[in-house]
């Protein structure tokens, strides 16, 4: 519950602290003295994105502060979840800077406005005047019976499994549309493969054929030039060969006369052993080369192609070729494979979908199971408000479709008189009507959520005398498990709170600011006897007040 709230620099509001107690608080003022001022700094708290202009002293920073008493209410899973520190008396503050910039914190650990609001769902709910309207929200009639059905946990199934639904069915859909694509690109991707693929590419082979094709192409050259070589190391008089050995032979005599000499010779003898092995590869060479030209017109076909794939394909190496023709591969496996994709995706679907629809048909029978007695429960208040006749209908149907919420379609209708026909909610009823409803929707609400507070602002729109003494006796009976504060200009619904606050409005120096204090005794009265009679007090009006609280 809400135990103490602080603002300063907001708005009209200079600096006001209130401490609030459990059960039914009241808070009057007159119109625009700054209720909706308060409510709106509450919403700070809640996670609501801050406004700079709500800054009252551009100078100074915005401070809304409020200590919530969470001992009873099991939160710690949601604390660790959210990265914030627990504590029974758990502190959040905003602040608005004069840059603008906004901060927040929960026991002094900085948060961000999504754990806020994580937090707020579980500690806060303000009714603003037009949520009553959201009595005929399909949305909102949705959360109360699933409120009552504890449906909290099969929804979250649910919804997770909603969701992994709709990515098989968007995969499906991207496989369709691949499949199509590859389906007018397959004949022409599957020739550009064989094409690739006749040329049977390998790391190195065009190196290996260039190399070949100029071998093929001067064989004449080869010939001449590699023999004459062979000339020159193995001539018999003035070869290289005969001519080292005749070195070789006179540096032997000398080589046992000293260890240099002897170094010489073994140089020149490795010399001759080298180029005595050339001249061998050098006759083995000569003896391989012959003109092929059957083996030069398949090389040069060979080379031919893979210039013109290279050309073709914006390229100039095999390995670039490889990759073109990987990826020419793996699109054509597209189509190829995509009726098999497409089972797989399809098959995913149908399971999951046979899954929605287990979960779905839990969320019903839950629901179905707890409309009649929240009917029953909702005519009984109803009629304790003025609305005897009133007579509620919620029809629950089972679609085919899966829906966010299940495959439900729901219906809230409203017969408001003794005869009158069923329509939809924000048709049949009137505004004092709707507060009527919504009224009685909380009151039952309260007692299966485990919510702390609820504030109230102007739930009693539209009604006066008697019924607004019921609205009163329902509020102060909700007040009996939770914290209910209401904001109210009704004395007969001020005259049932166990503590009464009032805003107001005073001059200050060269500014008006919104200010708040709580009444007690002859005050309450006095504030009681305005509400009843206006500001001329008529000791008949003194008497009602103290006969109301009484």
């Amino acid at each position: 519950m809400l135990t103490t709230l602080s603002i300063k620099n907001y708005a009209l509001i200079e600096d006001i602290k209130i401490d609030l107690q459990e059960g039914f608080t009241i808070i009057t003022g007159e119109t625009g003295a700054g209720k909706s001022i308060m409510l709106g700094a509450l919403s700070l708290l809640l996670g609501k994105r801050a406004d700079y202009s709500a800054i009252r002293d551009n100078e100074k920073k915005c401070v809304i502060e409020g200590t919530f008493n969470v001992s009873a209410y099991q939160l710690q899973p949601l604390f660790t979840s959210e990265d914030l520190d627990y504590e029974e008396q758990t502190i959040i503050r905003r602040e608005i800077l004069p840059s603008g910039k906004s901060r927040a914190f929960v026991n002094d650990t900085p948060a961000n406005l999504n754990s806020l609001q994580a937090l707020g769902e579980h500690l806060l709910d303000i009714h603003s005047q037009h949520e009553t309207q959201s009595l005929g929200d399909n949305d909102y009639q949705f959360m109360v019976v699933d409120v009552l059905a504890k449906n909290a946990a099969h929804l979250k199934k649910y919804r997770k499994s909603l969701l992994e639904y709709k990515a098989f069915q968007k995969e499906l859909e991207v496989l369709k549309e691949a499949q199509a694509q590859a389906t007018k690109e397959y004949d022409y991707n599957l020739f550009l493969l064989n094409e690739i693929r006749s040329a049977k590419l390998e790391d190195g082979m065009q190196e290996e054929l260039e190399e070949r094709y100029e071998e093929l192409s001067n064989v004449e050259e080869l010939k001449e030039q590699l023999g004459a070589a062979v000339n020159s190391i193995q001539q018999e008089e003035i070869g290289t060969v005969n001519t080292l050995k005749e070195a070789k032979n006179s540096l032997q005599k000398i080589s046992l006369i000293s260890a240099s000499y002897q170094q010489l010779f073994e140089r020149l003898q490795s010399v001759f052993i080298e180029l005595d092995d050339i001249a061998v590869e050098l006759e083995n060479a000569l003896e391989k080369v012959e003109a092929n030209p059957e083996e030069l017109e398949q090389v040069n076909a060979r080379l031919q192609l893979l210039y013109n794939l290279q050309k073709k394909h914006m390229v100039s190496t095999v390995s670039e070729l490889k990759e073109i023709e990987k990826e020419l591969s793996e699109k054509v496996a597209v189509s190829e494979n995509a009726e098999e994709e497409i089972a797989k995706a399809e098959k995913n679907i149908s399971a999951k979908k046979k899954e929605l629809e287990e979960l779905a048909k839990v969320l019903h029978d839950n629901r179905k199971a707890v409309i009649p007695e929240f009917i029953k429960k909702i005519e009984t208040i109803l009629a304790d408000l003025g609305m005897p006749n009133a007579n509620l209908k919620i029809q629950l149907e089972r679609q085919q479709e899966v829906y966010t919420n299940g495959q439900d379609k729901l219906s809230w209708l409203l017969a408001a008189n003794k005869g009158g026909s069923f329509n939809e909610m924000k048709k049949a009823a009137s505004g004092g009507e709707m507060s009527r409803i919504m009224l009685a929707v909380k009151s039952i609400l309260a007692t299966y959520s485990n919510l702390p507070t609820i504030i109230f602002d102007e739930i009693d729109t539209g009604v006066s005398g008697d019924i607004a003494q019921k609205m009163a006796g329902i509020l102060q009976k909700m007040g009996n498990v939770m914290q209910v504060i209401a904001i109210t200009h009704l004395p007969q619904i001020a005259g049932k709170g166990a503590s009464h606050f009032k805003i107001y409005k005073e001059d200050a120096v060269n500014s008006t600011i919104t200010n708040i204090k709580e009444l007690k005794g002859e005050d309450r009265i006095q504030e009681l006897a305005m509400m009843l009679g206006g500001n001329n007090m008529s000791e008949s009006a003194v008497a009602h007040a103290k006969a109301l609280l009484n």
